[in-house]
């Protein structure tokens, strides 16, 4: 059985429920073939939650790690690259809400995931009909906090894992998806997308050669 660890968020602000966290325990409680899940919650306060990521890394010792966060993303959006950057418009779940901070001193100004993105994003499409995307950015909150954080440990650490992060959508019943603010996606769908993104991320060293880039 290969290890993987997959986070997700406790709830933030008003929210009593964040569908990273629910998706990541359904990973763990139905993993895909081959894979034994561990499921770990984070923080969403900045410096908590890499504190609690090292320690599951440590004590799991996974082949690959994937964080999930919750966005307003329409399917799902697994992130390119990590930048060396907290610069926050609202506060953490501490109350903190730095500004133009560097995440690591003297760290790299960015990190790119090494999940195959592209391959993930089309076999979710091709395997599932879900909706999915590479996303050019994780903001500057606590999903790119913990984004980066996760890649410089895996790239300073001396071992061979992988990972990356994935922003995944609101569910139905949560109030922004009910007054049609934002897209959604019910949880379940959410995780058998997210089961494709593991098993093809876990089969492939490799990614593949096809645009999924922005123009804005």
């Amino acid at each position: 059985m290969t290890r993987v660890l997959v986070t997700g968020f406790e709830p933030f602000a008003q929210d009593t429920y964040n569908p990273s966290w629910a998706a990541a325990q359904l990973l763990q409680d139905n993993p895909p073939d081959g894979m034994e899940v561990t499921a770990v919650q984070l923080p969403c306060v900045f410096g908590k939650s890499l504190h609690v990521l090292r320690q599951a890394v440590l004590e799991t010792d996974p082949a690959l790690v994937v964080s999930l966060g919750l966005s307003p993303r329409n399917g799902i959006s697994v992130e390119r690259v990590a930048i060396n950057i907290n610069d926050c418009p609202i506060p953490d779940n501490a109350g903190r809400q730095p500004v133009d901070e560097h995440i690591v001193p003297d760290g790299p100004a960015a990190y790119f995931s090494t999940l195959p993105i592209k391959r993930c994003v089309t076999e979710v499409h091709q395997q599932t009909g879900l909706k999915s995307e590479v996303s050019q950015t994780a903001g500057t909150f606590v999903c790119n906090h913990v984004f980066y954080g996760l890649m410089h440990l895996l790239a300073t650490e001396g071992k061979q894992r992988r990972g990356g992060f994935v922003h995944i959508p609101h569910t139905p019943e949560m109030p922004a998806a009910a007054n049609h603010f934002v897209p959604w996606l019910p949880v379940e769908d959410t995780a058998r997308g997210l089961r494709v993104v593991l098993s093809t991320a876990l089969a492939h060293d490799t990614d593949i050669a096809v645009a999924a880039g922005a123009t804005h």
